[in-house]
């Protein structure tokens, strides 16, 4: 007879909760339990669960796979009859729910490994904000919190990039870190706090039910030599355990080759640093039951790619970029490093995750971070990530967030007015208009469009992609005439601007080519200098 039966809908999560029979003065240190589970076609998973404080222990699981699920508990003690050798089932019921993540479940990659889908086959897009210091308290719960989720929902946002509480920009235990129950380990690094954790859950769930993706950061790379890669493993061990049920993609560290910034000779790119985080993804890839995407944030000097953040790239199953924070200077080394990791193997989707933040230090305007979305959403990225400065650091009204450890600080906008910088909602219109085709199907063409005068560079040109035959979407980044080339002779296209400020659609007509094919386009007289030219075929002719 099971001990345990619990009813959960596909894809949703279900927590199942012990007591230990047994103290133990350092339960977190000493004790694991672990819960082997059979889905309906008898396939087992191991999965971890996590001490929730005191004699309570938990258990969370969730699967696509509807039926009858069996488990039975394993404890690294045998005697403790609370942990060890219960027995249980879970029925995982038809899902009806709209959520795109219950719907068509968590991500996965897609069969050309260079984009994301749900595990149904839907296709997934990526388009991130970045809270980094989401989970402080200095972001409050909850009207604060779902503010900003529900103005990011509105503007079509997927996908949250949110730090697990061991943060950038700051030493350990920097009061600025905490939230509601203060920080996440206790200040020796002696033994984690699940009352912290308490208090992300209901944040990190309310992401996932408003149809956000937690892309959960692990830790700022600088914490793996302060807390060691054991310590850091018993960190993702937990993370994974209580949040490898829910939809979400993981990051194993932020700027993972980034010692502390007041370490001697800083910046610098750290390898031995890199080898432990190296160690880390291997054990979160080993580990985790769920199989969640997982890549690793890097920064500067040369290496804006995760590849160059890790030792072995085949343990990631995307890349993310981190191509710099300036105003167009910022183009070259974004196209560079973008077309780069899309040639190079393993084939793995690309997001651009950190570029050019609005109002970095009062500098950046929407100007620059629209240029970074269109550009590296068509030069084959699977999405980009957006950034505002007062939202990732969380400025408040009434208490900047103050200097970095360097000294300086980058600005004091607080988070309501960065929540309006027109740049996220211009973000979220690039994505709708991309959404109006077979966008997962789109494919750089460089060769699409040129300026009519030579470009100033190679890289301040039109920027062209889609899917031949069908449709072409040009990005241009200044008030300048273009020449659309290689148009197929047997399909005739319609062409219309759009404002990529507005969203605003402005048809031209149908597209008449000269006898090479191509064919000459003004711009717009828009006020902002960059503009869209969208191309459509109405049908196919024989000549």
């Amino acid at each position: 007879m099971s001990d345990y039966r619990v009813e959960v809908a596909q894809n949703r999560m279900a927590e199942l909760a012990f007591s230990s029979a047994l103290d133990y003065p350092d339960p977190f240190n000493t004790v694991t339990l672990d819960m082997r589970i059979a889905d309906p076609g008898g396939v087992e998973l191991s999965v971890p669960g996590f001490w929730a404080g005191g004699s309570s222990w938990k258990v969370r699981y969730s699967s696509s796979k509807v039926g009858k699920h069996t488990f039975r508990t394993e404890c690294s003690d045998p005697d403790n009859r609370g942990l060890h050798g219960l027995t249980g089932e879970i029925e995982v019921t038809p899902q009806s729910s709209d959520n795109p993540f219950y719907r068509h479940g968590p991500l996965q990659l897609a069969e050309d490994r260079r984009h994301f889908e749900h595990q149904d086959g839907a296709p997934f897009f990526w388009l991130g904000d970045t809270w980094w210091m989401g989970l402080c308290r200095r972001l409050n719960w909850p009207d604060e919190f779902q503010s900003l989720v529900a103005d990011r929902c509105a503007k079509g946002f997927t996908v949250i990039q949110i730090v697990a509480g061991l943060y950038p920009d700051m030493p350990a235990f920097d009061d600025r870190g905490a939230n509601e129950a203060g920080f996440p380990w206790e200040k020796d690094f002696h033994s984690i706090r699940p009352e912290y954790f308490d208090f992300a859950d209901r944040r990190l769930e309310y992401l996932v039910e408003a149809g956000l993706m937690p892309c959960i950061v692990g830790a700022w790379g600088y914490y793996l030599p302060w807390m060691g890669v054991e310590k850091i493993k018993l960190h993702w061990r937990y993370l994974i355990a209580r949040y490898g049920a829910l939809p979400v993609v993981w990051c194993v560290a932020g700027e993972a080759n980034l010692p502390f910034y007041l370490v001697e000779g800083f910046p610098f790119d750290d390898r031995e640093q890199v080898r432990g985080w190296t160690e880390v993804a291997r054990y979160v890839r080993e580990i985790d039951p769920f199989h969640r995407l997982i890549s690793i944030h890097p920064t500067g000097l040369g290496r804006l790619s995760a590849r160059g953040a890790i030792d072995e790239a085949s343990l990631l199953d995307f890349d993310m970029l981190q191509t710099g924070h300036g105003l167009r200077e910022v183009l070259a080394p974004t196209v560079s490093t973008l077309r780069w990791s899309i040639s190079v193997k393993p084939t793995m989707p690309v997001v651009n995750s950190e570029v050019s933040y609005e109002n970095l230090s009062n500098n950046i305007p929407a100007e620059i971070p629209r240029l970074m979305t269109w550009v590296c959403l068509l030069s084959g990225a699977a999405g980009h990530t957006y950034g505002a400065n007062g939202i990732w650091q969380v400025n408040r009204k009434e208490m900047a967030y103050g200097a970095s450890p360097h000294g300086g600080n980058y600005g004091v906008i607080p988070w309501e007015e960065a929540m309006n910088l027109p740049g996220s909602t211009q973000a979220g219109i690039a994505k709708r208009l991309l959404e109006q085709y077979q966008w997962a199907y789109f494919e750089p063409h460089p060769e699409w469009a040129a300026f009519i005068d030579a470009p100033s560079n190679e890289y301040e040109v039109p920027y062209a992609a889609g899917i031949p035959n069908a449709v072409r979407i040009i990005y241009v980044s200044e008030s300048k005439p273009i020449i659309v080339h290689h148009l197929e002779p047997a399909v005739r296209y319609s062409a219309a601007y759009f404002n990529p400020v507005s969203g605003e659609r402005t048809e031209i007509g149908t597209v008449t080519p000269n006898s090479d094919h191509s064919w000459a386009i003004s711009p717009p007289d828009y006020a902002a200098p960059d503009w869209v030219l969208v191309l459509e075929s109405i049908y196919k002719f024989k000549n």
